[in-house]
C-alpha cells in the first residue's frame, strides 16, 4: 500500500503573503505553497512537497534515458582543474565557473557540466570500435556563479541537471543517437504535460555545431522564440534573420542637418520615413583593437552572438573609446568613417542601394549614401536579431514571436573534446581516432518551475497529475468526531490500496485554510467530506485545474478516481485525466 500523506505531521508551511523579491509566479507559488526556501542568493532548500515534485520530474527523466540504452552513472560535482585547462575552458568559460583552491593549492571547480569528466573517464578504457556507441548519463546537482541569481529556480546557482554523453565512431552513430535523445526529451516535455517547441539554437560554451533547444513556452520565459506555422521554430538569437528593409532614393547623396536627432525613431520621425529606411550604425573593436563599425537594418537590433560570429572578439566601443575614435554617438555612418576602420553589414542591407546613415559629425544625416560610391563594404553577414514578422528562412511566410523557457537541449559535439583530451578508439582498420561525441541536457529544477509558469491560476499551483505531490487530497470538514474523519481514514486508505498517491488533511484547522492550501499546493482532485453530504452518502469532488465540482456517492467515489488514474498511466490521455470524472 502507499503510504498516506498526513499533513497534520507533514513539514510545509504555507505562506499568506507574496515574496518580496519573487517576480515570477514560480518563484512566489513554491515559496508560498511550502515547497521550498531561500537560503542565499540563488541557493534553494526543497521541503517535503518539493521534493516530491522533484522526485517525480527526475523519475520522468531517467525512465526516458534508460528506456532508449542509457546507461546511469554519477560523477564528482568537484572538477580538476587540469582536465578543463585541457579542453581549454578554464578561461574561456568566464566567471561563471565557480572556481575552488584546496589546501594544497591545487584548483577545482564546481561542475556546471562534465564534458571534461565524461571524456577523462573513458578515454583509457573505451578503447575499440567494438564498444561503440555508448550512451552515459548522470543526474547531479550542478554549479554556475551566475552574476545575478533571480527568478528562483529559473536562474540561480546550484540546480540539478541530468546531464547525458554518448561516444560513437560515425557520423551516422551520432545522428541516430541524437535522434533517439530529441525523441526521448519530447517525450519527456508531454509527460510533464508542458507545451514546448524544439527550436534551432546556439551552442554556447559547451561548443559543437548542431544542437537543439526543448523550449517550454511561457510569457516568463528569457529566451525570445520565432515560429512559423510550416513548423520552423529557433531562439531568436540563433535563427537566420530574413528581414526586408526598405529604400528611400534620393538623386545623389544629400547631408542634411538634423538637429538634436540621435536616436532611429528619432530620424525617421524628422524624415518623414519608416525605420525600415533607415540604417543603424554599432562602433566596435575586433580582437585585435581595430576599430569595427556594424550596420543593421534601423528596425532591428544587432544579435551578440552572430556579431562575434562575424568578427571574432568583438566588443562594443563605450563613450570614451568612442571620442579617442572620433565618432559621434547618435550620428555614425559608413562615409567618412576614420583611415583604416573595417565596415561589416548585415547581408539584407546588400538589397538596399541608397542608405539613410549618420554624417559622423553631430547633428547630421546623409540620405543616399551609396554602398560601392560613396564606402566600402568590407564583409556582409547575418547580424540581425530575428523578430515577428521577419520571413521565415523555410517557407517565406512572416514569423510569429513567443517566449520560452529552455528546458532541455541537445549537442553534437563532433571531437570538440575528444581531440583535446586525446580520448580516442581504435577502428576497424587499426586506426586511432578521436570519438565522435554527443552531449545531452535537462535542467530537472528548472522543470519544474516550468510547468508551475504554465500550470497556475490566481489561487496557486496546478500541478498536472504526473508530477503532482500526490494526485488526491482527502479534505476531512472536521475532524476527531465520529463520522466524518472515520469515513476519510477509510477513504483515504481505499485510494491507497488502488495504488493513487493519496494526502489527507487531518489539521484541526477552519474549512476556509484546508481550502485555501488545497488550491495553493495544487493538488489535482479534491475530495471534501462533511456532515451533511455524508448524512446523504456523497462527498464532494472537486477538479483543480477546472474548478468544476461534482457530488459523487462515497460508496464509488474510490473506483471513479481510479479508472481516471489508470487511464493516465496507461499514457492514452493527456498528464492531466481527472476530467474524465466530470464529463
Amino acid at each position: 500500500m502507499i503510504n498516506i500523506i498526513r499533513l497534520s505531521g507533514l513539514y510545509a508551511p504555507t505562506l499568506k503573503e507574496v515574496p518580496s523579491d519573487a517576480e515570477l509566479a514560480s518563484h512566489r507559488l513554491l515559496l508560498r505553497a511550502g515547497m521550498m526556501r531561500k537560503m542565499g542568493s540563488g541557493l534553494y532548500s526543497f521541503l517535503p512537497l518539493g521534493m516530491r515534485v522533484l522526485d517525480k520530474v527526475r523519475a520522468i527523466v531517467e525512465e526516458e534515458m534508460d528506456a532508449i540504452g542509457a546507461q546511469k552513472i554519477v560523477m564528482p560535482i568537484l572538477q580538476p582543474a587540469e582536465l578543463w585547462h585541457e579542453s581549454g575552458r578554464w578561461e574561456a568559460y568566464g566567471p561563471e565557473l565557480m572556481r575552488i583552491v584546496d589546501r594544497h593549492d591545487a584548483n577545482f571547480c564546481l561542475g556546471p557540466t562534465h564534458e571534461e569528466i565524461i571524456t577523462a573517464l573513458v578515454r583509457n578504457e573505451l578503447r575499440s570500435y567494438k564498444q561503440l556507441p555508448l550512451s552515459l548519463y548522470q543526474t547531479q546537482v550542478k554549479y554556475r556563479d551566475e552574476i545575478r541569481p533571480r527568478f528562483g529556480l529559473m536562474r540561480s546557482r546550484e540546480f540539478v541537471m541530468k546531464d547525458a554523453y554518448s561516444f560513437h565512431a560515425t557520423q551516422e552513430s551520432l545522428q541516430r543517437t541524437y535522434d533517439d535523445m530529441s525523441g526521448a526529451y519530447g517525450r519527456i516535455m508531454d509527460r510533464l504535460g508542458l507545451q514546448w517547441r524544439a527550436v534551432e539554437a546556439d551552442s554556447g560554451q559547451i561548443g559543437g555545431k548542431v544542437t537543439c533547444e526543448f523550449m517550454a513556452l511561457a510569457e516568463a520565459g528569457e529566451a525570445e522564440i520565432a515560429h512559423c506555422p510550416c513548423g520552423f521554430a529557433a531562439d531568436a538569437e540563433a535563427a537566420e534573420c530574413l528581414c526586408e528593409p526598405t529604400l528611400h532614393d534620393v538623386p545623389a547623396l544629400e547631408r542634411v542637418h538634423t538637429p538634436g536627432v540621435r536616436t532611429i525613431a528619432e530620424l525617421a520621425a524628422f524624415l518623414g520615413i519608416p525605420a525600415t529606411s533607415t540604417v543603424k550604425a554599432l562602433s566596435g573593436k575586433d580582437a585585435e583593437g581595430a576599430l569595427t563599425v556594424l550596420f543593421v537594418p534601423g528596425d532591428h537590433e544587432l544579435n551578440d552572438l552572430k556579431a562575434l560570429q562575424a568578427v571574432p572578439g568583438f566588443t562594443l566601443l563605450n563613450d570614451d573609446e568612442m571620442s579617442t575614435f572620433g565618432l559621434h554617438k547618435g550620428s555614425m555612418g559608413p562615409v567618412g568613417l576614420p583611415e583604416g576602420a573595417r565596415v561589416v553589414a548585415d547581408r539584407s542591407l546588400q538589397a538596399v542601394a541608397s542608405w539613410v546613415v549618420g554624417a559622423n559629425e553631430d547633428d547630421y544625416h546623409y540620405v543616399g549614401a551609396r554602398p560601392g560610391e560613396h564606402f566600402e563594404v568590407s564583409q556582409w553577414a547575418d547580424l540581425c536579431q530575428v523578430r515577428p514578422g521577419d520571413r521565415c528562412p523555410s517557407c517565406g511566410l512572416p514569423l510569429q514571436g513567443a517566449r520560452g523557457i529552455e528546458v532541455g537541449q541537445v549537442f553534437q559535439l563532433g571531437t570538440r573534446y575528444s581531440e583535446a583530451l586525446n580520448a580516442t578508439f581504435m577502428d576497424e582498420d587499426g586506426a586511432e581516432r578521436p570519438f565522435l561525441m554527443g552531449c545531452y541536457g535537462v535542467g530537472v529544477t528548472r522543470a519544474m518551475a516550468a510547468v508551475v509558469e504554465q500550470c497556475h491560476d490566481e489561487q496557486g499551483i496546478v500541478w498536472p497529475s504526473s508530477v503532482a505531490p500526490a494526485q488526491v487530497c482527502v479534505i476531512p470538514l472536521t475532524v476527531g468526531d465520529d463520522l466524518v474523519q472515520p469515513a476519510a481514514e477509510r477513504l483515504a486508505a481505499e485510494l491507497a490500496d488502488l495504488g493513487i498517491e493519496v494526502a489527507i488533511d487531518d489539521r484541526s484547522e477552519r474549512a476556509g485554510v484546508k481550502f485555501n492550501d488545497a488550491d495553493l499546493i495544487g493538488w489535482p482532485i479534491q475530495v471534501v467530506l462533511g456532515k451533511r453530504g455524508l448524512q446523504a452518502g456523497t462527498v464532494e469532488v472537486k477538479h483543480r485545474r477546472t474548478g468544476a465540482r461534482k457530488d459523487v456517492a462515497l460508496t464509488s467515489v474510490a473506483e471513479a478516481i481510479s479508472f481516471a488514474h489508470r487511464a493516465a498511466r496507461t499514457g492514452a490521455v493527456s498528464p492531466d485525466v481527472y476530467h474524465l470524472m466530470f464529463e
